[in-house]
């Protein structure tokens, strides 16, 4: 499928999905959520694609989304918009893909709400992040409250959300929120080797756990250890997990 506002390819089993207009900082416009909608159902159907990486062209990953567009919205119109974006960082959640956000510049409300969709993210030393929706009149609506106080806590997500601040590479990191920092110009490189040494392992395994953490997260903890219970008895139906076992007791690196 051709896209407008988004570039997409898979080479080596790694997907890389840009978001595709610089020139208003890829802000998230209706044609955006559409086409983002339908390269995630692409990725998802591509079983050669295992690890994917968002991040955006030019100087930002999402400046925001497209507020000129969102101005004249009615309420069911707004709720509408922002639930087709929330939608697909839900299905991102559920498929067997890893992604990690590459986050260049800024990343901020519905374009933070899109790395923190992603299950990794890699900050380039000058990304910036933020909700600031406060300030517009209206809320974070595409999933950022819920999966940033989970991520980080009620009393720090609390704060984000209330002030609109808007913070530097170094703190998402000390946050939690990023993974890993690194310069401009090796994020891509960083980006990469991550997706590479994800794929280095089984992928049935990473696909299991993940599942794992995304599901087990809002069970209570006796339910969520039976979860994984089940899923780690799973492991043992793969030849991945035969392989695996193998190739640890014969002291060599199996071969996935």
């Amino acid at each position: 499928m051709e896209y407008q506002t988004i570039l997409l390819s898979c080479q080596d089993k790694i997907g890389i999905l840009t978001l595709n207009t610089p020139e208003n900082m890829n802000a998230i416009s209706q044609k955006l959520v559409e086409e983002l909608k339908s390269a995630i159902q692409e990725i998802k159907a591509n079983e050669n694609c295992r690890v994917v990486i968002i991040t955006g062209a030019g100087k930002s990953f999402i400046g925001g989304a497209d507020i000129k567009f969102m101005q004249g919205l009615n309420p069911l119109q707004g709720a509408q918009f922002c639930y087709a974006l929330s939608k697909t960082t839900l299905e991102m959640d559920r498929m067997n893909q890893v992604f990690i956000a590459a986050v260049n510049g800024y990343a901020l409300g519905a374009g933070f709400e899109v790395a923190l969709g992603c299950d990794l993210r890699i900050f380039s030393t000058d990304a910036k992040v933020g909700l600031p929706e406060t300030g517009q009149g209206v809320i974070p609506g595409a999933g950022g409250v819920q999966r940033l106080q989970r991520l980080i806590g009620v009393g720090k997500a609390n704060e984000f959300v209330f002030t609109g601040d808007i913070i530097g590479s170094e703190e998402a990191l000390s946050l939690g929120i990023a993974n890993k920092l690194t310069s401009p110009e090796k994020l891509m490189d960083t980006a990469l080797e991550m997706a590479s040494k994800i794929l280095s392992k089984s992928s049935t395994a990473t696909s299991l756990a993940k599942q794992a953490m995304q599901m087990g997260r809002d069970m209570d903890l006796e339910k969520a250890i039976e979860y994984d219970k089940n899923l780690f008895g799973l492991c043992f139906a793969s030849a991945e997990q035969k392989e695996g076992m193998t190739a640890f007791i014969e002291k060599r690196k199996p071969i996935y």
